[in-house]
C-alpha cells in the first residue's frame, strides 16, 4: 500500500494544541487510535464533571500529542466537548450539561440548558473585530465576474432578509424553504432564518416540482425564498416558474419571496414577494433570537431505501461546534486563508463548510456558481489562480470528468497558493486521488478524501488532522475525527476485533454534530441508524480496516446510490417509474460508472395486454422520472424484461440483477431461494440482446 508522507500538514504541536479550542490560529493534529477495549455503547451523564472555566483546559491540551488528544476525546468527551464549546462559541447562557445521550433510543442532547444564536457566532463576533474582513467571494457564472461579500455586509443583508420575514409573520419555530442557487443571497437567506429562530430547509435548485413540493408538504413551510431565474453553465435555469407549480399543492405556503438573479421579469403572482424591494426598507439590525442549543436550526432531505425523502434534523450548538473544529482541523485552515469549496448550498456539503463552519471560524469562503467544465476545462484552475484559493475541497465526480482532458488545462494556471486538496461526496478511486494529487496539488499537497453523511454533520474520517510526517495513503479516509470511535460489525451483529477486517461501518459514541431525528418521523430514525446494532450509530456504508488501522469505505450496504455524490434511494426511482399505467414493477439497482461513480440501472417489467411500444413507454418512463426527481435521476440504463427474480416470500433479489447488469453472471451464488430460477436465464438473454443493440 502506498504511503505518502505530508510533513507540511502535519501537528505543529504546540500550534495546533494551544488553538484547538480557539477559532483562530494555526491547526493541524495527527495520527487515530482507538482505545484498546474501550467502547461506551450508552451515554447518559447524570453526574457530568464540573466545568472548567473558559480556556483553562487549553494549557493542559498544549503538552498533549495528537494521539492523546484523540484518546481524551473519547474517553473523556464532556471535557473535551465541554471545553472546546465553551472557548469556542458565544453563548447567550452558558450550558450546565455537556451531553445526555443514549443511542438505542436515539436519545442525543448537547450543551443542555445553553442558549446560543448561530448567526451571532458567524457574523457578528467577526464583524465586532474585522468588519471588512471578505465572509464570501461569490465566483459566478461567467469567470472574472466575481462579487466580494464583508462580514459586515453580510450581517446587514441577514438583519434586512430577517426583518423582512418577520414583517410577514415568519416566527421562530417556522420552516422556510429556500430552492435557490449559490449566491450570498441564499447564504442570507440561511442566516437570516438562524437569527430569527426560523428552520431553513434549503432545496438542491435543480430539483423538480414535485420534488420540492414533497419537501414543502412534509416538512410544512409556511414561506419560500426563490429566484426568478438561475444561472450555469452558460444556461438560465426557470426556478420561479418551477416553484409557481410546486406552490400549487402546498397550502402551507402563505408568502413566496423572489429574488432577480437576472433581468428577466418574473411573472409575479398574489402569494409573491418581491425580495430586494422590500428588503431595501427594513432597517440593517435585527436582534438575534436566542435558542436552545437543542432548537432546530436546519432540515435537509436526503434520499432513503424506503421511497420517501427523509427530513434530517440538526441543531444548533453542536453542529456548529463541529463544523468549526472539522473545517480547521481537517482543511488546516489558517486566518487568511480563501477556503473553496465547490459544493451547491443545497446538500449538506455545502451547509457545513461553504457556510457554517468556514463564517463561524471568520474565513473568507467561496460560493462557486457554475460548473468545472464552463467555459472550458480549465475553469476550476483559472479559478484558483484569479481567487488565490488555499483549500480546494471538490467531488470525485467532477475530478473523473477532468482527469479525461489534457493536463494543460490545469497546468496552464497558478496553483501555487493551494494548500490543501480534499474530496467529498463518495469513495474517491486511486486514478482520480493520483491525479488530483500530481496534477493539481503538484505532489506538495496534503489531500483529504473526507468521509461523512448529511446525518453526520461534518467529517467523521479523514487522513488529517495527524501528526507531523504522519502518512496519506491514496484513495482512503483513513483516521477518526475528534470524538469519532468507529466500530466495524459482521454479518451476525457481532463487533469485529483487530485489523485486516471488513465489516458494517458503525460510530460507538454520539458526537455534536449528528442529526437528532427525522423530522415527523422520530421513529424511522431509531429504526435505520440506531436498531440494526444496538447501542451504535449504523452508517449503512461498509469499510475496510487495514493492518494498520487505517479505514477504507467500500461503499454502500442498502438500496441507496451514489449518483455524482448525490445520494439516491433507488426505492424513490423506482416509484416514480411504477406510476407509468403500463409498468407494474420495476427494480433499479446501482452499477459503476468511470465519470459519475454509480448510475442506476432499471429493470422494467411492462403490461402484457398494454400494446404499447415499449421504446415510447421507455422515453415516457425518462420524463417520469426527471419530472417526479431530477434528470440525474434518470437510470443510464432500461432493460425489459417479463418478470423479475422473487423469493418465495416475494422479495426481489437485486444480488441477481447486478450481477447481470456488471456481466458477472457465470457467478451468480445460490439460486435455490427463487420462486422460480428460469427467471435468471430470461434476464440474462435479455441483457444479452440489449448489449447487442447497443453495439
Amino acid at each position: 500500500m502506498q504511503r505518502i508522507s505530508m510533513a507540511a500538514h502535519g501537528c505543529r504541536r504546540t500550534g495546533l494544541l494551544r488553538t484547538l479550542l480557539t477559532r483562530s490560529g494555526t491547526p493541524g493534529p495527527g495520527h487515530s487510535s482507538t482505545v484498546p477495549g474501550h467502547r461506551r455503547c450508552l451515554f447518559s451523564v447524570a453526574d457530568p464533571a464540573p466545568l472548567p472555566p473558559p480556556g483553562t483546559w487549553s494549557s493542559r491540551l498544549s503538552r498533549l500529542s495528537h494521539r492523546d488528544l484523540y484518546r481524551i476525546s473519547v474517553t473523556d468527551p464532556d471535557q473535551f466537548w465541554g471545553s472546546a464549546a465553551a472557548d469556542r462559541l458565544r453563548w447567550v447562557e452558558p450550558f450546565h450539561r455537556v451531553r445526555d445521550c443514549e443511542l438505542s433510543s436515539g436519545r442525543i442532547s448537547w450543551f443542555l440548558g445553553g442558549k446560543i444564536n448561530v448567526s451571532v457566532n458567524c457574523l457578528d463576533v467577526h464583524v465586532e473585530k474585522h468588519p471588512e474582513r471578505v465572509a464570501l467571494i461569490w465566483e459566478r457564472d461567467e469567470p472574472g465576474t466575481e462579487v466580494k461579500v464583508t462580514y459586515r455586509e453580510l450581517l446587514e443583508t441577514t438583519c434586512r432578509l430577517a426583518n423582512t420575514l418577520k414583517s410577514h409573520g415568519i416566527q421562530r419555530g417556522d420552516r422556510v424553504a429556500i430552492y435557490m442557487p449559490v449566491s450570498p443571497l441564499a447564504v442570507a437567506a440561511m442566516m437570516a432564518c438562524a437569527r430569527i429562530g426560523a428552520v431553513h430547509t434549503v432545496v438542491f435548485a435543480g430539483f423538480s416540482s414535485e420534488a420540492l413540493a414533497g419537501r414543502i408538504q412534509d416538512a410544512r413551510c409556511k414561506a419560500v425564498v426563490t429566484c426568478n431565474q438561475g444561472v450555469r453553465g452558460g444556461r438560465l435555469i426557470n426556478l420561479k416558474s418551477t416553484v409557481d407549480t410546486a406552490v400549487k399543492t402546498c397550502p402551507t405556503i402563505q408568502h413566496v419571496f423572489v429574488s432577480q438573479r437576472t433581468d428577466n421579469p418574473a411573472v409575479m403572482g398574489h402569494l409573491d414577494v418581491p425580495l430586494e424591494q422590500v428588503m431595501s426598507s427594513q432597517s440593517p439590525v435585527c436582534p438575534p433570537e436566542p435558542m436552545d442549543s437543542e432548537d432546530l436550526l436546519f432540515l435537509l432531505y436526503t434520499s432513503g431505501s424506503t421511497g420517501k425523502p427523509k427530513g434530517v434534523v440538526h441543531t444548533q450548538a453542536g453542529y456548529l461546534l463541529y463544523t468549526s473544529l472539522t473545517h480547521q482541523y481537517v482543511f488546516d485552515y489558517q486566518d487568511g486563508d480563501v477556503f473553496g469549496c465547490v459544493a451547491d448550498v443545497g446538500w449538506i456539503t455545502g451547509h457545513s463548510y461553504v457556510v457554517y463552519g468556514p463564517l463561524c471560524n471568520g474565513a473568507t469562503t467561496v460560493l462557486f456558481e457554475s460548473t468545472p467544465v464552463y467555459p472550458d476545462p480549465g475553469r476550476y484552475w483559472e479559478t484558483v489562480q484569479r481567487l488565490r484559493i488555499t483549500q480546494f475541497y471538490g467531488a470525485p465526480t467532477a475530478l473523473r470528468l477532468l482527469l479525461k482532458y489534457d493536463d494543460s488545462w490545469v497546468k496552464k494556471y497558478d496553483r501555487s497558493s493551494l494548500r490543501t486538496l480534499g474530496s467529498v461526496g463518495e469513495p474517491i478511486n486511486h486514478e482520480a486521488w493520483h491525479w488530483f494529487h500530481s496534477v493539481v496539488g503538484d505532489e506538495r499537497c496534503p489531500l483529504v478524501d473526507t468521509w461523512w453523511q448529511t446525518e453526520t454533520g461534518g467529517v467523521c474520517i479523514a487522513p488529517r488532522p495527524a501528526d507531523e510526517g504522519a502518512p496519506i495513503i491514496p484513495a482512503m479516509a483513513m483516521r477518526p475525527f475528534f470524538g469519532i470511535q468507529p466500530d466495524l460489525m459482521g454479518e451476525k451483529g457481532e463487533r469485529l476485533t483487530g485489523n485486516g477486517v471488513s465489516g458494517a461501518l458503525c460510530i460507538s459514541q454520539p458526537w455534536p454534530g449528528m442529526a437528532r431525528s427525522i423530522y415527523g418521523d422520530h421513529q424511522r430514525f431509531i429504526e435505520a441508524y440506531f436498531k440494526p446494532y444496538p447501542g451504535y450509530y449504523f452508517t449503512g456504508d461498509g469499510a475496510y480496516r487495514s493492518e494498520d488501522g487505517y479505514y477504507q469505505i467500500t461503499g454502500r450496504m442498502d438500496d441507496v446510490i451514489n449518483v455524482s455524490g448525490h445520494r439516491l434511494g433507488t426505492a424513490e426511482i423506482e416509484d416514480a417509474l411504477d406510476e407509468h399505467p403500463a409498468v407494474p414493477e420495476t427494480a433499479v439497482i446501482g452499477i459503476p460508472h468511470d465519470i459519475k461513480g454509480e448510475v442506476p440501472f432499471a429493470f422494467v417489467v411492462l403490461k402484457e395486454e398494454s400494446g404499447v411500444d415499449s421504446a415510447v413507454v421507455l422515453r415516457q418512463l425518462r420524463e417520469l422520472v426527471s419530472t417526479k426527481i431530477a434528470k440525474y435521476a434518470i437510470p443510464e440504463h432500461f432493460l425489459v424484461v417479463k418478470r423479475l427474480p422473487k423469493t418465495r416470500s416475494g422479495k426481489i433479489m437485486r444480488r441477481i440483477l447486478r450481477k447481470v447488469a456488471m456481466e458477472t453472471s457465470a457467478d451468480l451464488g445460490d439460486v435455490s431461494t427463487l420462486d422460480d430460477p428460469s427467471v435468471v436465464k430470461e434476464i440474462v438473454e435479455a441483457h444479452e440482446q440489449y448489449r447487442k443493440q447497443r453495439g
